[in-house]
């Protein structure tokens, strides 16, 4: 079973009823964070919990991404820098930032071998043009030092339900995941492409 499923479908559910009652006020131009942020969330340690096993896996932190990555896909004409996400301001409240791409808190930073997962609003110069991805296209993470990571999509998912964490857990290896919004309430599918390093 996996260790994240009960605390992914408590938040899942604690969320969803969350932006549910926030929905009743005008709805955010786009919703772009999958209401299910627990996968990425350490377990609570054993003596938290009150039942020590000897055989829990401990929880690594991963830091926040440092200021200067930016994400590129020529063809979908997407040049945007990548900032931290906040669960709070995103999820909860609903005020996720203009012109940027976001890192989810607790994925891989770029590079790290395993999975990056990135969103952005559904609007022009943002991630809009996601819609026209295809396999094949190429993204390129540029680095604080200039250096840069490319990768090819190699899968398009435009109608992802929102309570599917799945997209944001750890992967043996490196992989970008980049969301957006299909439309304006929170229950909109979401719409993901994967992309595997060259």
């Amino acid at each position: 079973m996996n260790r994240w499923a009960p605390a992914a479908g408590v938040l899942a559910l604690l969320i969803g009823l969350i932006l549910i009652a926030g929905s009743l006020r005008p709805a955010s131009p786009a919703s772009v964070l999958p209401p299910a942020v627990a996968a990425v969330t350490p377990a609570p340690s054993p003596s938290q919990t009150g039942s020590p096993s000897a055989n829990a896996p401990t929880a690594t932190r991963t830091p926040a991404i440092p200021d200067g990555y930016r994400i590129k896909i020529a063809r979908l004409a997407i040049d945007l820098p990548i900032a931290e996400g906040d669960i709070e301001r995103d999820a909860v409240r609903q005020e996720t930032p203009e012109n940027l791409a976001l890192h989810l808190p607790g994925t891989a930073i770029p590079g790290d071998g395993s999975n990056t997962y990135l969103y952005a609003h559904a609007r022009t110069g943002m991630f809009l043009s996601l819609w026209s991805a295809r396999e094949g296209d190429e993204v390129v993470i540029v680095t604080p030092s200039g250096r840069e990571l490319r990768y090819v999509v190699s899968e398009v998912h435009p109608r992802v339900d929102p309570t599917d964490v799945s997209w944001v857990a750890r992967t043996p290896g490196e992989r970008l995941t980049l969301q957006t919004s299909t439309g304006p309430n929170p229950g909109d599918p979401r719409f993901v492409v994967v992309a595997l390093p060259v």
